[in-house]
């Protein structure tokens, strides 16, 4: 599933085509996602104006002069596709221009097409359709059910060892499966989760509750670090993940630690290896011997 840094990625490559612009045409190619579409939703956004383009957590939410705001998840392999005039190829699934795909989505998979006035089209193509969206009034959207209960945002300058201290006193459950409960932090997934613990020193087995406030204090550091290096490298491509513009990220070129079970710890000075172990039903990789 794509994480923050992946959404992040997909929010900067929209943008410039979307903020500002009004949708002359909005087309549902069936009925629901993983969810049913709102009511009427094609004629609730036909001849809005888009006026930004936000993230939170793992949500893209865009902002309309209509009082509503349209909120998009990609689920397991949602992509959105940017699609400029003319660009016939591209949409074929080609590669001129700024397009590149592995792997071409697929038509078949196109279920909803967004047109602007300036006659960009956006796609999105979800094989799994895990993904969904839905429209809600922007001034009640921090009560909306996937925001109500949200933790804050790990790249808010606010965010800090304190903050997330008060959220992990006297918590029992490994630092790992806390940092992944999005009522603690939004928008962390595991890939991140793992990279940024490997960065901080800290064992993902310890205790929440136990992690003393400098070492939360070190780990909120690896945390943003991780977050950034990961946005400045499109994100991680593995299996489905493109950005908007069709490019692959390249950030799973720097893992650390993640998917590399039984290779050198790459710790300057560590003797030891990464191990992988299933923690709430997803791998966890690390090295025992500096993570402590």
């Amino acid at each position: 599933m794509p994480e923050l840094p992946e959404v992040e990625t997909v929010r900067r490559g929209l943008a410039p085509s979307l903020v500002g612009r009004r949708l002359v045409r909005v087309e549902a190619r069936r009925p629901d996602l993983r969810f049913p579409l709102p009511e009427r939703f094609a004629d609730r956004l036909t001849g809005a104006r888009i006026e930004a383009l936000e993230r939170r957590a793992k949500y893209l939410l865009a902002a309309l002069d209509t009082g509503e705001t349209l909120i998009a998840h990609l689920g397991m392999s949602g992509r959105f596709t940017v699609v400029a005039p003319g660009d016939t190829a591209a949409a074929a699934g080609g590669a001129p221009g700024a397009f590149y795909f592995a792997t071409p989505p697929n038509p078949v998979h196109t279920h909803v097409v967004f047109e602007t006035d300036a006659g960009v089209r956006v796609e999105y193509n979800d094989p799994r359709r895990f993904g969904f969206m839905d429209l809600a009034p922007t001034a009640a959207l921090a009560g909306h059910r996937a925001f109500a209960d949200m933790g804050p945002e790990p790249l808010d300058p606010g965010f800090d060892g304190a903050v997330l201290a008060a959220a992990l006193r006297g918590a029992r459950t490994p630092i790992k499966s806390a940092l992944l409960d999005q009522k603690v932090v939004a928008g962390l997934g595991n890939i991140y989760v793992c990279e940024a613990l490997f960065m901080a020193g800290i064992s993902p087995n310890r205790p929440a509750g136990r992690v003393s406030r400098r070492r939360l204090d070190r780990l909120v550091t690896a945390i943003k670090d991780v977050l950034a290096s990961a946005i400045e490298a499109g994100g991680s491509s593995l299996r489905d993940f493109a950005g908007a513009q069709g490019a692959l990220g390249y950030f799973q070129h720097r893992f650390q630690v993640y998917d590399r079970e039984g290779a050198a710890c790459p710790r300057a000075g560590c003797a030891g290896l990464v191990h992988r172990k299933t923690q709430g039903g997803r791998s966890t990789f690390y090295c025992a011997a500096c993570q402590s």
